[in-house]
């Protein structure tokens, strides 16, 4: 006996499409479009989103691995090292072995690097402003909060 396949659900509307409800889908197209715009400030700058990416993350710690900077920048670390070796050579970053285990790298935000982030933070800072200026406040605050709820509820995921 064949085996029945079950019918797809109908569409709410028929002109909706299924990624116009499909909640990955939302998700990078809303990315994206928050994205664009900085990245476009950015790219004016003379700067590489991968480039904005470490800087803003190293710029309020004391150091990461390449591992951990990696998965916060959300590249790859062939990708990373790459990266990472441009910025070193601008003077952007600096590598160094970690004091607690001599074979994993530490990867650092240089003063050079500092000075350049701020002013690029302060740009972020902005932008955001504009795009959640038609959120109130409570909203903002919820938004954010589900989706590092969301980010808490996958981390485990993928790191499996």
């Amino acid at each position: 006996m064949a085996r029945q396949i079950p019918k797809r659900a109908a569409a709410p509307h028929p002109t909706v499409r299924f990624v116009d409800d499909y909640f990955a889908y939302l998700l990078a197209r809303a990315s994206h479009l928050v994205s664009a715009e900085f990245h476009a400030q950015l790219t004016a700058l003379g700067v590489a989103a991968p480039t904005w990416r470490v800087l803003s993350t190293l710029s309020d710690s004391n150091g990461l691995t390449v591992g951990e900077l990696a998965k916060i920048v959300l590249l790859k670390q062939p990708t990373l090292s790459k990266a990472l070796d441009r910025m070193i050579a601008e003077g952007l970053v600096s590598r160094s072995a970690s004091s607690a285990d001599r074979r994993r790298v530490r990867v650092s935000i240089s003063p050079k690097g500092r000075a350049m982030v701020e002013g690029l933070i302060a740009r972020a800072v902005e932008h955001e402003e504009s795009v959640l200026s038609s959120y109130s406040a409570a909203e903002r605050q919820t938004l954010k909060q589900m989706l590092k709820t969301l980010i808490d509820r996958l981390s485990p995921l993928s790191e499996a």
